[in-house]
């Protein structure tokens, strides 16, 4: 899981710090390069500063053109080793071409992997709603403006068609996902080896959670649409700004829904989920979106995804930790605790995974499923 908003540590181009490099030979080939669009684009390469930390090998830079009222652009560096910038591209002129507020690529060198982009602005959705009072009528307002304006998109970016053209998100890349749960959250975040019983109870809620979630209907799907990656409109753009859509893939439809709603980043009153939930499922169907005709079974359909992803999101933030050194993400970990274990307490059949999860963080084990 990647955090890439290359629009959330801008600031003015005295007092960012400085771009550093570990290898010179880029540095050079970066340099001449962007001196090479300074004049055909209208820039100021003196004034390349750091735009975004990333939990991948991207790396994000803001640059101001001469004059007061000019826009800045974004400088992508993603080394082709690395980072495969192809999707990007593709999903990047599909969303514009669907009206959507995506950054236009604007100059693009393949061998190297630099890329000029333009820029959606230094707001994010995550950054306002922190700035919020969210316990007044008039904060809540404000979120609720913002989550309808996230669902229209939503609903825009469902409608696209994209088939064949995108990898499709079948039960064999949601099971290599889930994974990450027992090999990193479990054995190296916890150290705790399972015995017989708690494997197989695992594995068999592992299945069923894959039964239901490639069970349900199939969308354009944008993998990580949160909070960190919708930005504020800026003047003139119709919608959020989306970022971090690489990874699009055609999968389930409530995918993009509970990556918005059950954030790992920010937390909900249920009761205001089932709100939100309610009125994509009302915009969905209009549009023609392939959501469960009955609200009910929608909702089942969302929190067996919303489970899927928080256990991959366990063992990706454990390895972000363990593996990468990045230890950022951590503080996150107990909220996508609790939206697992909300939904394992809820379903008497996923009952050996919420025992499981109780007992790795030395939770009191309780009775509470519904279904």
């Amino acid at each position: 899981m990647s955090n890439t908003s290359p629009s959330t540590a801008a600031g003015s181009p005295a007092a960012a710090p400085a771009v550093t490099w570990a290898d010179p030979a880029r540095q050079t080939a970066f340099e001449a390069w962007l001196q090479g669009l300074a004049g055909p684009e209208g820039l100021d390469p003196a004034t390349l500063r750091p735009a975004s930390a990333d939990a991948s090998f991207r790396r994000y830079f803001r640059l101001d053109s001469p004059g007061a009222d000019a826009p800045t652009r974004i400088v992508m560096d993603a080394p082709p080793a690395q980072e495969d910038c192809r999707p990007f591209v593709q999903v990047a002129s599909l969303l514009g071409r669907g009206g959507l507020n995506a950054p236009q690529v604007r100059a693009w060198d393949e061998a190297q992997g630099f890329m000029l982009l333009g820029d959606l602005g230094d707001r994010t959705y995550l950054a306002e709603l922190q700035s919020l009072d969210l316990a007044s009528p008039d904060g809540l307002r404000r979120a609720d403006g913002l989550y309808r304006d996230a669902i229209d998109a939503l609903v825009r970016l469902q409608g696209l068609d994209a088939q064949g053209g995108l990898p499709a998100y079948d039960r064999e890349r949601m099971q290599r996902e889930m994974a990450l749960f027992p090999d990193w959250y479990i054995a190296r975040h916890h150290r705790v080896e399972l015995d017989e019983r708690e494997r197989s109870g695992l594995e068999r809620c592992l299945e069923r959670i894959l039964d239901v979630c490639t069970a349900q209907p199939v969308a354009l799907v944008h993998r990580d649409f949160h909070s960190r990656n919708l930005m504020l409109p800026t003047a003139g753009a119709q919608g959020p700004g989306i970022l971090d859509f690489q990874d699009a893939v055609i999968g389930p439809v409530t995918y993009d829904l509970v990556s918005l709603l059950r954030d790992a980043y920010i937390e909900w009153d249920e009761s205001i989920q089932i709100d939100w939930a309610a009125r994509y499922w009302e915009r969905a169907r209009k549009a023609g979106v392939p959501v469960q005709p009955d609200f009910g079974s929608f909702w089942r359909d969302f929190e067996w995804m919303g489970l899927q992803r928080h256990l991959k999101v366990l063992g990706i933030f454990a390895r972000l930790y363990h593996r990468d050194g990045k230890d950022g993400y951590l503080a996150d970990l107990p909220r996508v605790w609790r939206y697992a274990h909300h939904v394992a307490m809820r379903y008497s059949v996923l009952t050996p995974l919420a025992r499981l999860l109780e007992k790795l963080e030395n939770v009191q084990a309780r009775d509470g499923f519904t279904f």
